[in-house]
Formats: C-alpha cells, sequence, structure tokens
C-alpha cells in the first residue's frame, strides 16, 4: 500500500551558507555520495530528479516522480534550507518526503536512520574537511554480511573496543590502510564512523533492511583512487566474513 512520508530535521553548524550549500549540491562526495545538479530551476538533477527550488545559498529543492515504483517510491523530494546565524554559522533544515509503495515501516525506518548519519558526516565533513575535493567510494559486503550480527562482526574486524563510546580515539584496521589512529565520530546498533586526518569511513547496517553490512570511504588525499579504494572496500568486508 502507498503512503506518503516526511522525514525533517534541523541543525546548526559552525560554515557560513555559501560553504553549507556548496556541501549539499556540488559536494556530496565529501559526506554522502556523488550528486548532481544543474543550477537553474527546472534543471536535471540525479536519479532522474527535476531542480524545483535554485536560490543559492538559501535553498535547493529536487523532486523525482516514479509512476511505476522504482526504488520502492512513486515520489521523493529533498529539501535543503539554509540560513545564516551569528558568529558566520548557518542554520540548516533538511526535509526528505515522498510517497512509498511497500513495507512502509521498513522503509521509513530504514530511511529515518539513515538521515541522521548523513546528517552527521555533513556536519562532520564541514567541520573537519570542508571545501576539500573528495573522491567516493562504496561496497556491499558477501551474504554472510546479512546477518543479525553483522555490524558487531564489522567492529571485531575493525578492532574497536567493546563500548567504545563516540568520539574516542581508536586505532581502527581501516580498508585499504590497516591499523591506522581514527575517532570514532558515530556508533550505534545501525552505523559505525570513523574520521581519519584525511578520509571517512561509514559502515552502514543495512543488515537491519534486508540487505548487507556496507562501506563507503570519502577521501581527501591528494591522488586518491576511486577503483582501488572500491576493491580495497570490497577486500575488507570479503575477509570481515569469511
Amino acid at each position: 500500500m502507498s503512503e506518503p512520508f516526511e522525514i525533517a530535521r534541523e541543525f546548526e553548524v559552525e560554515a557560513p551558507p555559501e560553504d553549507v550549500f556548496a556541501a549539499v549540491t556540488t559536494g556530496t562526495a565529501g559526506w554522502l555520495f556523488p550528486l548532481e545538479y544543474e543550477p537553474r530551476e527546472g534543471g536535471a538533477a540525479s536519479g532522474g530528479a527535476t531542480v524545483t527550488v535554485w536560490d543559492p545559498p538559501h535553498r535547493v529543492t529536487a523532486l523525482s516522480e516514479t509512476p511505476g515504483g522504482e526504488y520502492g517510491q512513486l515520489r521523493n523530494q529533498l529539501d535543503h534550507l539554509v540560513e545564516p546565524r551569528g558568529q558566520g554559522g548557518s542554520w540548516v533544515r533538511y526535509v526528505h518526503s515522498g510517497i512509498f509503495v511497500d513495507d512502509w515501516g521498513d522503509q521509513y525506518d530504514g530511511a529515518n536512520r539513515h538521515t541522521d548519519f548523513y546528517l552527521h558526516t555533513l556536519r562532520q565533513y564541514l567541520t573537519y574537511f570542508r571545501g576539500r575535493p573528495a573522491v567516493f567510494s562504496a561496497a556491499d559486503g558477501p551474504a554472510a554480511a546479512g546477518a543479525p550480527d553483522a555490524l558487531e562482526r564489522a567492529a571485531r574486524a575493525l578492532g574497536l573496543p567493546p563500548g567504545a563510546a563516540p568520539d574516542t580515539e581508536v586505532e581502527a584496521d581501516l580498508p585499504g590502510a590497516g591499523p591506522t589512529a581514527a575517532v570514532l565520530d558515530y556508533r550505534s546498533p545501525y552505523f559505525i564512523g570513523l574520521r581519519t586526518a584525511d578520509a571517512m569511513y561509514r559502515f552502514f547496517g543495512r543488515n537491519h533492511w534486508g540487505a548487507t553490512v556496507g562501506v563507503a570511504v570519502h577521501a581527501f588525499a591528494p591522488g586518491a583512487d576511486a577503483a582501488k579504494a572500491t576493491a580495497e572496500a570490497a577486500d575488507w568486508l570479503a575477509r570481515a566474513y569469511a
């Protein structure tokens, strides 16, 4: 049964509106995954969407409609509103809305929890890597990475100390890097986020929603290679779930 949904978040960040707007339009590889927006109302956006509002640096909205129910949706809209705050910061309101086709509760739960993780990663990007070119890579784990305890297995493969809390400094066995000093910037039963001096590593517990654990890497080091990083992430996952 098709039903509408809306997921809204508001937050403040110590970055000017121009930098926030750039991050959510041209810099998405640094915190989400690569998206493209033709910079005008009526322009094309990734995923077959259309730009319905283009008002830099204050607002951007993109809408896609899929009557065939592709990706489990009939309608999908992303809206970012950015306003200046004192001391050079910004207030951001993010709204993801649309119509899910089936499994509304499961889809909403997954989208809702992913929203918190993605927006946390956006704030990390704006705080630590703002304006730096990013290379994005991602891989999904094998069938064994769909087990109920799959994200916990990833935590063990990373070598995270039991009970390590967010903002803890750790040494983690990272894809393509091996044991590396990092900050555990996010930890929940659904996601793990680690930040190093030149990259962010995101581990997604999509086993909770019928898929497998995946990893995304946002690399900011000069010369970062997306194909190489993708292969390294896939190899790490294969070893973690062997």
